[in-house]
């Protein structure tokens, strides 16, 4: 069921509208599951429940691991260093709608179905918005996102922006990048997938990173490259069809939204590579649900309108870079090079 929690007012349930009180919560009801059925963001971005105004989110180190001591030897004492930190406050989300006695009176139900179904969708699009709006806004580049008239800090943990040619380590190694020009085929599929895999946390260990997903806006030229890489167990570049070894080991997310906040006009086309077990684990992608959508019905005295209110708490951020990396960036620099 949609997490939507419902209060109502008394003075609602004894007016005219309280025939329509219980048809307009199953109708939100069941708008806010399909839409929760169908989210993208849900995918993409590590959700959880909060319980506090704000969220730390951090790392710690590798310990280096054991040391060859001999018969008898005392125990070498390990440590671990916190690494880059990062600290997510909630936003308030609020919207209404109204229902005026005259929609009741003349039994207009076109109008008692179109607003809290307006209502609820644009509750939940404005979640997959905002999602898409903080991952396109880190594609192009920005450290902040301005979205509905706030601005919403979109750098990762280290400070950096969440793709950057140079991301430091804390404690040793040297930089690195996850920001890209390439664009896509096969081969920087394979490139890309292979510079994730060498990642370096912030002690200059090797990680276990492995994506296993391809992100990418809705545009027929890079589905069709996309899907004629992996879609065949035959690499179709070769005369006598040798293997293809991409086959069957990607999880493709084709994401509409993410079209209004990408250039797409440029050399090449934005796409994106995702561990979701990394993201999952250390966060890279976060989205933080502090109050679930609560809509109250109350009667408006001065102008006998039925209202409906909805507030909600929630943010998103990232955290650790390590979990993605894009490719198809104009202005980025190559992984040929």
């Amino acid at each position: 069921m949609a997490n939507i929690t419902f209060s109502e007012n008394s003075n609602v349930n004894n007016s005219i509208y309280g025939k329509s009180q219980a048809p307009i919560r199953m109708m939100i009801e069941k708008r806010g599951e399909a839409f929760e059925a169908e989210s993208i963001a849900k995918q993409v971005f590590k959700t959880e429940k909060s319980t506090h105004w704000a969220e730390k989110f951090t790392s710690m180190t590798a310990m280096d691991g054991f040391e060859p001591v001999g018969e008898n030897g005392a125990y070498p004492t390990d440590g671990q260093e916190e690494g880059p930190s990062k600290v997510l406050e909630h936003m308030t989300w609020k919207d209404s709608f109204s229902l005026s006695r005259e929609i009741i009176d003349d039994a207009k139900m076109m109008d008692l179905r179109k607003k809290p179904a307006a209502f609820v969708t644009g509750y939940y699009r404005t979640r997959e918005k905002f999602a898409a709006a903080m991952l396109g806004g880190a594609i192009s580049g920005n450290g902040n996102v301005s979205f509905r008239g706030r601005k919403f800090d979109a750098k990762a943990a280290d400070g950096q922006n969440l793709f950057y040619a140079s991301h430091p380590a804390k404690i040793k190694g040297a930089t690195q990048s996850n920001l890209f020009s390439d664009a896509f085929d096969e081969d920087t599929l394979g490139m890309l997938e292979t510079r994730m895999q060498n990642f370096h946390g912030e002690n200059g260990e090797i990680l276990d990173v492995a994506p296993d997903t391809i992100l990418i806006p809705n545009v027929h030229s890079l589905k069709k490259a996309v899907f004629s890489a992996i879609g065949a167990d035959k690499d179709p570049a070769t005369a006598n069809n040798g293997f293809n070894y991409q086959f069957g080991r990607w999880n493709i997310i084709v994401w509409p939204y993410l079209n209004q906040y990408v250039t797409l006009t440029g050399t090449a086309i934005p796409w994106v590579l995702l561990d979701s077990r990394y993201n999952k684990e250390y966060g890279t992608l976060v989205w933080l649900d502090r109050v679930a959508l609560d809509v109250r019905s109350t009667l408006d005295e001065n102008t006998d309108a039925n209202v409906w209110r909805g507030y909600a708490r929630f943010t998103a951020g990232f955290n650790d870079w390590r979990g993605i990396a894009v490719a198809g960036v104009d202005g980025a620099s190559s992984m040929s090079a």
